[in-house]
């Protein structure tokens, strides 16, 4: 029996010098993870940036600092991916290098995913809990985005004369539509394939919404596939064939009695469901046609990134954020 009891206690001995061995080894292989130069941060109040420096830098900056626990390997392989993706959808060490509106459009997504519990991710939180966005904290993020920003007097007169004018503005190209609405426009597809369809014009509303960040209103339209899985409540998932359509308006200032107008057309945005056809893009196909002239958005089919991104959420809800009354299963 003692002998017996010794030879266990070897090959135990034996299996944890080998693991233990092992896992040295595996600390060798560390993919790199760089902090590049700062070169443009976020333009934002600094209790603003601080927030995002507290709960979002350690992915979403080159100013990435890894506690020790993450720099165990295989910690540190997940960690290092995660890092390098999040870089990709949105970098806050750059994007001060984009047009002020256009990094309140990003900023705006972000606190979206935090609204909604996406953002941080929950398994990070699980391993980082200083990392969680209070309640307070989202107050200051949304506040800093609805707050007009700071203008000179020559900036506010300019703003006040482009308000005065954003109705009439308006009328003016409804007027121009309407007269030219019997001439077929001759509207290129998006990068990635998906064509526009005029008919959207036609569809049924099924739901409308802002954005108090840009001061931008919309309205979803749905196909008759659309209408008919609402009206049945199939719709997570979607069947393939529906298509939504997201119209974007300029939102006026609010008149005397308080009502606000459409402004000017800013674009209109397809939403087109394959499981298929799309299957890296959750099944879903996305296009964005901006201006007056329609013009596809984007440089290439990598702005679709920027589409699933921004539905990961609703990743429950079939990647969809338009949720009929009465249309849940």
């Amino acid at each position: 029996m003692i002998v017996v009891a010794a030879s266990r206690i070897r090959t135990l001995v034996w299996v944890a010098v080998i693991f233990a061995v092992g896992f040295l080894c595996l600390q060798l292989v560390r993919p790199t993870l760089t902090n590049p130069p700062v070169t443009a941060e976020l333009q934002a109040p600094p209790e603003v940036r601080q927030i995002l420096r507290n709960s979002c830098y350690n992915c979403h900056s080159n100013e990435t600092q890894l506690p020790w626990f993450d720099k165990v390997v295989p910690a540190y392989w997940l960690v290092t991916s995660d890092v390098k993706e999040a870089r990709k959808h949105l970098n806050f060490s750059e994007i001060g290098k984009l047009p002020a509106a256009q990094q309140k459009a990003f900023l705006f997504e972000a606190v979206n995913m935090i609204q909604l519990g996406a953002m941080p991710l929950p398994s990070y939180l699980r391993v980082h809990p200083g990392a969680a966005v209070t309640p307070e904290q989202l107050a200051v993020l949304r506040n800093y985005l609805i707050a007009p920003a700071d203008l000179d007097a020559t900036a506010a007169a300019e703003a006040a004369i482009r308000a005065a004018s954003a109705s009439s503005a308006a009328d003016a190209e409804y007027d121009k539509w309407v007269h030219t609405s019997n001439v077929a426009m001759d509207v290129k597809p998006e990068f990635n394939g998906v064509a526009y369809i005029p008919d959207y014009k036609n569809w049924k509303v099924i739901s409308s919404t802002d954005r108090f960040d840009n001061h931008t209103m919309r309205e979803i339209l749905g196909n008759d596939v659309a209408v008919k899985a609402i009206a049945e409540g199939h719709i997570n998932p979607w069947p393939d064939g529906t298509t939504f359509a997201k119209v974007t308006w300029a939102q006026t200032q609010p008149d005397v009695n308080g009502f606000v107008k459409t402004g000017a057309f800013v674009q209109v945005e397809l939403m087109v469901k394959d499981a298929t056809k799309y299957a890296s893009t959750e099944g879903w196909g996305f296009g964005r046609w901006r201006g007056t002239e329609l013009k596809p958005y984007g440089k290439d089919a990598g702005f679709q990134n920027e589409c699933t991104s921004c539905h990961a959420p609703m990743a429950k809800n079939d990647y969809v954020y338009t949720m009929p009354i009465g249309g849940q299963q």
